[in-house]
Parts: C-alpha cells; sequence; structure tokens
C-alpha cells in the first residue's frame, strides 16, 4: 500500500516536464521550420541544401494559377466566415435558449449534421442539389464561387453554432431579463446586451470557419468548376506530381502572415486589459 501510495502521489521532475514540453513542441514545429527554411534553398531539390536563395519567392511572383487560387481562396473563407459567424450564431442562441419547442430534435440533427457526415458524403450530397436545381430552375447555372461559398457555409456553421451555444449557456440570464422588465424588446437585449457578452465566442467562430474554409479540399473538390480552383486543392494535385519549391514559399508567406495577424490581435488584447 505504501509503495502505490507513493507512485500516485509522485510527481514528474521539472526536467521531465521541460522534455515532454519540448518535445511536443519540436513534434508540432519542427515540420514548418524545415519547409520555412528550404524555401529559401538554390536548389529544387527538397533533401539538400544548395545555398540561401530567394529564387523560389520570384517563382511564386510569377506563378499566376498559384496567386489566382490563392486570392480566390481568401475571397471565399472571409464569404464563409461571416456568413457561418452570423447564421451560427443565431442556431447557437436557438439551442441554447429557446428550450426544446416542437421538433427540437430535429433541429438539433440538422445543426450538428455537418459534424459527423464525412466530407466526401457532404461534397456529393451538395453537388447532386446544385445538377438537380440547374436542372429545374437553371441555377446555379455552373460550379464556382458561389457554390463553393454555400458548400463551406454549411459544412462551417455547425462549429460555430456549438462553440456560441456553450457560451450562452454560460451567460447570466439575470442580466437579459432586467432588459426585458425595463422594457427593451427581445431583439434589442440580444444586440445590446447578449451579442457584446458573446462576441469573444463570435470572433472565435469566424476565425475557425476562415481556417477550416481555407483548408478544406473535399467539398471543394466536388463544387468548384473551370477557372474556380481554389488553393488547397491546387497545392494537393501538385504536391501529387513532386513538391515544389515555390509552394514552400507561399506557406512560409503563410506563417509571417499569420504569426504578425497573432502579434497583433495579442497587442491589443494586452492594451484593453491594461485599460
Amino acid at each position: 500500500m505504501a509503495i502505490a501510495s507513493m507512485l500516485t502521489t509522485e510527481q514528474p521532475s521539472a526536467f521531465g516536464r521541460w522534455l515532454a514540453l519540448g518535445l511536443g513542441f519540436a513534434f508540432l514545429y519542427l515540420p514548418i521550420l524545415t519547409l520555412i527554411v528550404f524555401s529559401f534553398n538554390d536548389s529544387a531539390m527538397m533533401t539538400s541544401w544548395a545555398g540561401f536563395s530567394f529564387r523560389w519567392y520570384e517563382a511564386l511572383i510569377n506563378d499566376q494559377a498559384l496567386l489566382r487560387a490563392a486570392g480566390l481562396s481568401f475571397k471565399v473563407a472571409l464569404m464563409t466566415a461571416t456568413a457561418a459567424a452570423a447564421l451560427g450564431t443565431w442556431a447557437g442562441y436557438i439551442l441554447a435558449r429557446k428550450g426544446r419547442f416542437k421538433g427540437f430534435a430535429l433541429y438539433v440533427g440538422l445543426v450538428s449534421a455537418p459534424l459527423v457526415i464525412p466530407e466526401v458524403v457532404l461534397g456529393l450530397s451538395l453537388l447532386l442539389l446544385f445538377v438537380e436545381m440547374d436542372a429545374l430552375f437553371g441555377w446555379p447555372g455552373e460550379r464556382g464561387l458561389l457554390t463553393i461559398w454555400v458548400g463551406h457555409t454549411t459544412f462551417c456553421m455547425a462549429f460555430v453554432a456549438v462553440i456560441v451555444q456553450s457560451r450562452v449557456r454560460d451567460l447570466d440570464r439575470s442580466l437579459e431579463e432586467a432588459a426585458l422588465d425595463l422594457g427593451a424588446s427581445p431583439l434589442k437585449v440580444f444586440f445590446v446586451i447578449t451579442l457584446p457578452l458573446i462576441m469573444p465566442a463570435v470572433v472565435s467562430g469566424w476565425l475557425l470557419a476562415f481556417t477550416l474554409s481555407l483548408d478544406d479540399v473535399v467539398i471543394a473538390s466536388f463544387l468548384s468548376g473551370p477557372g474556380a480552383t481554389l488553393l488547397s486543392p491546387e497545392i494537393f494535385s501538385r504536391v501529387r506530381l513532386g513538391v515544389k519549391p515555390e509552394v514552400n514559399a507561399l506557406a512560409t508567406v503563410f506563417v509571417l502572415g499569420v504569426a504578425i495577424f497573432v502579434l497583433i490581435v495579442n497587442t491589443l488584447q494586452r492594451r484593453q486589459e491594461a485599460r
């Protein structure tokens, strides 16, 4: 018994904790650092270092197909994140505040379905839907920006709803009830009191939807058409034929952009906390 209690109460040493932390960070970030280093490699081979060079960044500037795909992906991601944040916020609020109304189980299933349905099934279903709608109504005509946006919004809205739902459930309802007692309409209470309180969750959902849209390959492959290729499918098609160094250069630009954005957000948060 004494030995068992000693084994259960023994804490890992400081060296063990730092070692585990270092291995974890190395597993996560060493591949990214390797990618960044080889984006400055003068050689086209990914297995040998031939000297420092910016030649692949020059090749990236001249690669119009890759830049066009990146621009379209950012546009779709911004549209998707905004639409998913709006629809997901409303869906999450209903799930958290309206109780078990008639058809509640069906509503929960419809909102949560994109979380559990494989992306292949979701993409194929949306493709068949658009094909039938085009045959019946002549809309959307052809697959492109609009169809990808609808598909990504359908997929990302569920993630936003889950995040917002958990935040709304943690709110103190007395604030909303006090505003209602003072004569405010439910809609005004939502926009003046509830929405500012859940705004961190809404922003988190927006960022998650933006990342998911930018990262998606499967749904975009089903719903894209000629001239509407997103960045992820474009990179995936190139990687199958061998990794090209200009892809490393583009990834380095993405990492730098994300790092700058995170630094700006952290700085603003610290200033706000200081105030």
